[in-house]
């Protein structure tokens, strides 16, 4: 069961990305294109982690509490930034060339 928490970050996170994306797909600058895909791939990461840690038992390791669901999410979090700033699942490569080919096409 996903819990409102989890939704509100998720949907968050979507947000974030999308409108990295939409500023990257306007923008001339590469470097603007590569932290915009690299914000999708951690979001996306984010969002796999999450659905891997919602099949755990509650107590052990996370606790019960409301502060373990904040501890845990933030844990997911890091985890995933650190995932894709070691080179990702190569999700990014492929949204930085995406983006690149529409802002070619574009022009």
């Amino acid at each position: 069961m996903v819990d409102t928490a989890t939704t509100l970050t998720g949907q968050y996170g979507l947000n974030t990305a999308s409108a990295a994306l939409s500023r990257a797909s306007i923008s001339s600058e590469k470097t603007d294109v590569r932290e915009a895909a690299e914000e999708f791939e951690s979001v996306f990461l984010r969002t796999m982690l999450q659905n891997m840690f919602t099949g755990l038992d509650e107590g052990g390791t996370w606790g019960k509490g409301h502060g373990s669901e904040a501890w845990q999410g933030m844990l997911i979090e890091e985890y995933a930034k650190n995932i894709s700033q070691a080179g990702g699942v190569g999700l990014a490569d492929s949204v930085e060339r995406q983006l690149l080919q529409m802002q070619e096409s574009a022009q």
